[in-house]
């Protein structure tokens, strides 16, 4: 069976720490995938945040996700310390792909958790359509 393989980028300009709660949990006693969703949305959220951008409030337009893939490396646990490092490439003019990786904080260092990508495109929620990326804010997220 194939399996998805994201390939990152290079390099990683923005990261976040965040601690895995008792809600992210499922009844397997780990993180369930609809956690692991959310923590990248948290993480997505920050990095906009860094740039002066909100997914609602993206220079004009808004941001909707087109997809996600997603490889979990190793199961997480309530109190784990998560570093989540995320990047913007592969632009077009509508949009982009945000890049995610996930490690374990331990003692002896980080430990890979998980890689993920969301396709993310420009929208206009009043008129309910696609838009052209602003020029502005495909500079402002390529300089990292």
């Amino acid at each position: 069976m194939n399996r998805i393989k994201i390939k990152l980028p290079g390099s990683f300009h923005f990261s976040t720490l965040l601690t895995i709660r008792i809600t992210d949990l499922n009844y397997g006693g780990h993180v369930g995938n609809d956690s692991f969703l959310s923590l990248i949305q948290e993480a997505r959220q920050q990095f906009l945040r860094s740039h002066g951008f909100e997914e609602l409030s993206f220079a004009g337009a808004g941001l909707i996700m087109a997809d996600v893939a997603v490889e979990f490396k190793k199961e997480l646990s309530y109190g784990d310390k998560l570093k989540i490092s995320v990047a913007a490439d592969d632009f077009d003019k509508l949009g982009f792909d945000l890049f995610y990786q996930l490690e374990l904080v331990e003692e002896t260092g980080l430990v890979l958790a998980g890689r993920a990508k969301t396709g993310m495109i420009c929208f206009d929620y009043t008129t309910k359509t696609k838009v052209p990326i602003p020029e502005d804010v495909m500079a402002e997220l390529k300089r990292g």
